[in-house]
């Protein structure tokens, strides 16, 4: 029996999660935490039946108490809470779909519990990837990829054990403006923004797909996980979003993972790892595909892939600088008081501005995203 914990249950990623549980018969939900959704909270509880269940809003878990007062189930708040459902001692995996640096504190005190983690949440490796690898290592716990991305990189790495990496080949949809030019993205609205042609995703993760910030995130999130040179990671647009993305040896052979835009395959990959289990959703049939086409990333009218290389390349509190930035920038856009080409913008400004620390703890991660957050306000 599998024993979980959801962190950001009611998100893209977690409700996929539950999707996965109900598909199969020997998962348990320990523990769920979300930010302030309490209906769809509720309709968990009662469908799941986990110990405890975390909301970050401490109103909100009032009136989540009030709701599920009939359920055996103890209500959280905070980050106490968040950290209390990353640490029940029943579950044995934490999936960490939280979304922001929120994540990171809970994260940290998981592995620190004993718990392997289901990372879904970049910014924990984005900004704090030189404290989480090595204590993963530390600590004995396994980090298991959910983005199906990296879920791809992992897959293709299986029996490569000491095998050298020349080359990580991350793909891209190129999202819903590939092509375009800055001057043709000027009037681009928030509607607009939020198609995706091939995922369905969050808002913000969708904007973040448009810049091309997620690619950027992914890039950094890649030299952590599988401990290579930002240099050493090249994003390859595919925009068929079938090849996932590859992993190219010192011999010149490339190994792919291929696919359908499914996230379930990665998040049920990670949970049951090394086991596959059934999937009972669509194949891929190369026949109706007929090509597969591929195109070098544009980072000229994109430019918040060449930032992200920048910080990633650079280190330190740089990346969180990135993450903090482009976050302000994407809820400012959401709300529609920017303009879509004032994220890369904000976060170039962000950059620039910034006096690196070279080697972050967590109190000054989070000291620099406030710091940046306050730039930004009082530009």
């Amino acid at each position: 029996m599998k024993r979980i914990s959801i962190l950001g249950s009611t998100g893209s990623i977690g409700t996929q999660t539950l999707e996965v549980v109900r598909n199969n018969n020997d998962i348990k939900v320990s523990a769920l935490a979300a930010g302030s959704s309490i209906k769809k909270l509720e309709e968990q509880i009662r469908e799941f039946s986990p110990e405890v269940v975390a909301v970050w809003d401490d109103d909100k878990a009032k009136e989540l108490k009030v709701l599920v007062s009939d359920m055996p189930v103890r209500i959280v708040s905070g980050m106490d809470g968040l950290i209390e459902a990353a640490t029940i001692p029943d579950a044995d995996i934490v999936v960490t779909a939280i979304v922001g640096m929120i994540g990171i504190r809970p994260t940290i005190a998981a592995m620190e519990a004993g718990k392997d983690i289901a990372l879904a949440n970049k910014e924990t490796l984005v900004t704090a990837g030189h404290i989480i690898m090595p204590l993963a290592k530390k600590c004995g716990v396994k980090i298991l990829p959910v983005d199906s991305e990296h879920s791809a990189i992992f897959q293709s790495l299986n029996g490569e054990h000491g095998n050298e990496i020349e080359k990580i080949l991350l793909t891209a949809s190129g999202g819903p403006f590939r092509g375009r030019t800055v001057e043709q993205m000027k009037e681009i609205k928030v509607e607009d923004a939020l198609k995706h042609p091939n995922w369905a995703m969050g808002r913000k993760i969708t904007i973040d797909s448009s810049t091309m910030a997620n690619k950027g995130l992914e890039v950094i999130e890649a030299k952590w996980l599988f401990d290579v040179d930002v240099d050493k990671v090249q994003v390859v647009v595919q925009p068929q979003s079938i090849i996932h993305s590859m992993v190219q040896f010192t011999d010149g052979a490339v190994i792919a993972q291929l696919g359908t835009p499914d996230m379930k395959i990665p998040i049920q990959y990670a949970l049951y790892y090394p086991e596959r289990r059934h999937l009972p959703d669509d194949r891929l049939d190369f026949f109706a595909l007929k090509s597969i086409t591929f195109e070098a990333p544009d980072m000229v009218n994109f430019p918040a892939l060449r930032l992200a290389y920048e910080a990633g390349r650079t280190g330190g509190s740089l990346p969180t600088v990135f993450n903090a930035a482009n976050e302000w920038a994407v809820a400012k856009f959401l709300d529609r008081k920017i303009g879509y080409l004032d994220i890369a913008a904000l976060i170039e400004e962000a950059m620039a501005n910034h006096k690196l620390i070279a080697s972050p703890n967590v109190e000054e991660i989070l000291m620099t995203e406030a710091s940046t957050y306050e730039f930004l306000e009082n530009r």
